[in-house]
């Protein structure tokens, strides 16, 4: 059979910019452009810490150091001995000291356990932050890694231990691909592996022939890559697929080199050591890979002579520091020449450490007696004098409301790797979640901030009263442009991954893209309510038109999803399954034709080219986009497939049909696990589409069917809340989406209400009245208008869109004096607003029938 291009190769094609030797996608494509670096101020030398703040002495050689990401004099340093310390650098205090040890012996590979047996030192040969300055990552030279917790002034708890790789782990990075926080490692073992919070290892990439010697994680725009290096001199580029590297360069020198971006994340740069010891400082031309300058001022080595491995670092998005010759040097990134030298007044190692902090204004380098040096400018000895000013407990007090709160457990839970954006209810991965779900189980959460705990809670003073939004003065609400073939009703709505657009799928098989620009009314430039976006088509005029086949587009049940950096969107309509190009609108492949026709798709978290497809036939296809194969049909289901959602830290595939019934997969073997028959309510037939969604740490799942909106449990899939709609909200329920932290659920009802939940408990929040957002004619209308899809902004929390029976699009908002959708509703003896536990004694919300 003949191979088909893999599906993650459309999807990273306007990638080519960064990588130009991605694997041939067989289709002529629209390259994204980015933006060109901004010109710096003028600068002077002043500008370069070259002035000897301070000495501190480690104990130990000074293997990494790394700045905080916003405090900017706390500095982490990492030791020959396998110790770590946090240093306050304006108090010249050690903060935080751990030595190494094994956590959990018992866990740790036979093989491990007879290298530490023979040799029991454990260099680390790396350090750093997580970007938010919360975690801080540990790579040793045996083996292992360690996460721990910083909790500010000064405790840093255990997190996770993980055997990463077979040999030394050379780079430890933190990158979060699709706003999900992961760890990124390379080891002696020629692989990168890419691990999320638990501890579980969600990619490894081979490719490299040679111990892989560094890592740079980074993203373009909405493309997430790696670049890593050998220490054969190999340079390659990965995304977070399992479609191999797509860059194969040779570095210069051809052994060991690191690479950074400048801080504004717009050039790159690198610098190694040949096997003949000399070294090579250059900055790259990504669009065309190759380099673009090469940084002189290296003295040429003898010939045999290798010391070591040249370290850089870059600040300020105009310096580069190198350490050679027992010397910093320096240079401006745009000037070849060196700019000067210096030797912080002796002391330094012939190839020393250095690292900038984030500001640029201090500079720690490494000595040779076990210690380090910190070098400052005119701002950061300012900076440093300050401290001399103030007691030590005066810096506690900006950081104890953001104090972290960190068990054993680890402290993000259910981070994936999800890959795409599915039909609303498949987004199994979200933007990241907010510090506190509401009404959680505490158990499920390690982070706490405590201000949001009492933002949230009712005043007790007032009754508590729903807030119901009337009319147009109450909310934010923007009807988007309107199109020509907007008659149609709107079957599926959609987020763009970046939230600066909406695509809408119609009954007439034609998807619409609207794009907000950023200007003064909108300088964020994210899809918002105050501001009207436009109506995106390329200068072509092509439309996105599926492919219907023989049935009707009106009869025909659409299924959408959307790659992760918004390039391509895959689409059916009852024909064969298209991608789109999203710049020029072009089809680039179409696959799967009928019958039976596809009605929900579904990316694979952990293998882009792996897509679970349901079909009109109720069978589930599991499909091998790379291969042009269905590899196995699951049969679990009597009526077509109405929903898919993966849950990575579960290891399942849920599904929903037509039938009412949900069935569990279990992703490795594609087994049945279970079959679950959601509890109608009394005189209601089990028919009709069900759809299903994962909220944010994919333990829970949002059940939606015309009758009901319900939450199970599903590690037992057992249902722990229900609501049925009951009072002014008793229509039927066409639509509903977690909001993009899973605080919240947005519903839509067949008489043109819409209404906000409490996602931990199903408690009514707020209510919108058709009156407030459609007009008379609308509302009397023969038949009538009403919402038929739901979707929630990826980063906005409080934003949602609503696809109207009549082809219009609204998104809604709360009033910036408001900033949220009412109060949560108080608990009076157990039950609110017509929500009620799955353990209710009421006839009609008897426990779920399971079925093995």
């Amino acid at each position: 059979m003949m191979k088909r291009p893999a599906i993650s190769d459309y999807q990273s094609a306007e990638s080519e910019q960064l990588m130009k030797r991605l694997r041939p996608a067989g289709h002529g494509i629209d390259e994204a452009t980015y933006p060109a670096p901004t010109p710096q101020p003028s600068w002077s030398l002043d500008d370069l810490p070259r002035t000897v703040a301070c000495t501190l002495s480690q104990g130990s050689n000074v293997t990494s150091m790394d700045f905080h990401p916003s405090r900017h004099t706390l500095l982490l340093v990492g030791s020959a001995n396998g110790e770590f310390t946090l240093w306050e650098i304006g108090l010249r205090e050690r903060l935080v000291s751990k030595p190494f040890k094994i956590w959990d012996m018992q866990a740790c590979s036979a093989q491990f356990q007879s290298v530490l047996a023979k040799d029991s030192s454990m260099p680390i040969n790396r350090v750093t932050w997580s970007p938010d300055g919360d975690l801080i990552g540990v790579a040793f030279a045996k083996h292992l890694i360690h996460l721990y917790a910083y909790q500010q002034p000064n405790e840093a708890r255990q997190v996770l231990e993980i055997e990463a790789h077979s040999g030394g782990v050379n780079d430890i990075a933190f990158s979060r691909p699709n706003k999900q926080l992961c760890v990124v490692t390379c080891g002696d073992d020629k692989l990168i592996r890419v691990w999320d919070m638990h501890g579980q290892k969600i990619y490894s990439f081979e490719g490299h022939e040679a111990p892989v010697y560094s890592i740079c994680p980074h993203h373009k725009e909405t493309i997430q890559f790696i670049f890593s290096t050998s220490i054969d001199g190999k340079i390659k580029a990965w995304l977070y697929d399992n479609a191999g590297s797509r860059v194969d360069y040779d570095a210069p020198g051809k052994w060991c080199t690191t690479m950074l971006y400048s801080a504004d994340g717009t050039r790159l740069f690198s610098c190694g050591t040949s096997k003949e010891g000399d070294s090579h400082l250059v900055e790259w031309n990504e669009s065309e890979g190759s380099i673009k300058r090469t940084y002189s001022g290296f003295r040429k080595k003898a010939s045999g002579v290798v010391q070591g491995v040249v370290q850089f670092d870059t600040a300020q998005n105009h310096i580069l520091a190198a350490g050679e010759d027992n010397q910093i040097k320096f240079w401006d990134v745009d000037n070849t020449n060196m700019l000067t030298f210096i030797d912080a007044d002796g002391g330094l190692p012939g190839l020393p450490r250095l690292r900038f902090n984030k500001e640029g204004n201090l500079l720690a380098v490494t000595t040779v007696d076990n210690g380090f040096k910190i070098l400052a400018n005119s701002d950061g000895l300012r900076s440093l004098r300050a401290f001399g000013n103030r007691p030590f407990e005066a810096f506690r007090s900006p950081y104890e409301a953001s104090a972290m709160k960190v068990s054993g457990a680890p402290v993000v839970a259910g981070i994936s790797p999800n890959i795409g954006r599915m039909d609303n209810l498949d987004r199994n991965s979200p933007a990241k979640p907010s510090p506190i779900l509401n009404g959680a189980d505490p158990a499920s959460r390690s982070i706490d901030i405590k201000p949001r705990i009492s933002e949230e809670k009712p005043d007790k003073a007032k009754p508590w009263e729903l807030m119901e939004v009337l009319n147009p003065q109450q909310f934010r609400v923007a009807t988007l442009p309107e199109t020509p073939d907007q008659t149609s009703k709107v079957v599926r709505l959609l987020y763009t991954n970046s939230g600066v657009g909406l695509l809408a799928l119609g009954s007439n098989a034609i998807q619409r893209l609207w794009k907000w620009n950023r200007n003064e009314q909108n300088p964020s430039g994210k899809a918002t309510a105050s501001v009207v976006p436009q109506h995106w088509q390329p200068n072509s005029g092509l439309v996105m038109a599926n492919d219907i086949g023989e049935t009707p587009p009106e009869e025909s049940v659409p299924c959408i999803a959307l790659s992760k950096n918004d390039s391509y969107v895959m689409s059916a309509c009852g024909g064969k399954v298209s991608l789109f190009n999203m710049m020029t609108f072009k089809v680039m492949t179409t696959f799967m034709p009928p019958p039976p026709a596809s009605t929900f798709l579904a990316f694979h978290p952990q293998d882009n080219n792996i897509i679970a497809i349901g079909m009109e036939d109720s069978t589930i296809h599991i499909y091998n986009v790379r291969v042009d194969e269905v590899k196995i049909r699951l049969k679990g289901h009597q009526k077509r497939i109405t929903g898919l959602a993966f849950s990575n830290s579960l290891h399942i595939l849920v599904s929903s049909g037509a039938d009412a019934q949900l069935c569990v997969w279990a992703t490795d073997s594609w087994e049945k696990k279970k079959s679950v028959a959601i509890q109608m309510p009394a005189g209601k037939t089990p028919s009709g589409d069900t759809r299903v969604q994962f909220n944010s740490d994919q333990n829970r799942l949002l059940v939606v069917h015309e009758t009901q909106i319900a939450i199970y449990d599903a590690s037992k899939m057992e249902r722990i809340y229900q609501w049925i709609p009951q009072g002014t909200l008793s229509a039927a329920i066409s639509h509903a989406s977690y909001s993009c932290n899973s605080q919240l659920v947005f519903a839509a009802f067949t008489d043109g209400n819409v209404a906000i939940f409490d996602a931990d408990n199903l408690r009514l929040r707020c209510r919108i009245a058709s009156s407030a957002y459609m007009s008379t004619t609308a509302i009397n209308s023969n038949p009538p208008v009403y919402p038929f899809v739901v979707a929630a902004h990826p980063q906005e929390p409080n934003q949602f869109a609503v696809g109207l029976s009549d082809g219009s699009v609204k998104v809604m908002e709360p009033l910036e004096s408001d900033g949220k959708w009412g109060t949560p509703a108080p608990v009076e003896n157990g039950v609110a607003n017509g929500r009620a536990p799955a353990s209710s004694a009421t006839s009609n919300l008897a426990t779920d029938q399971n079925q093995r």
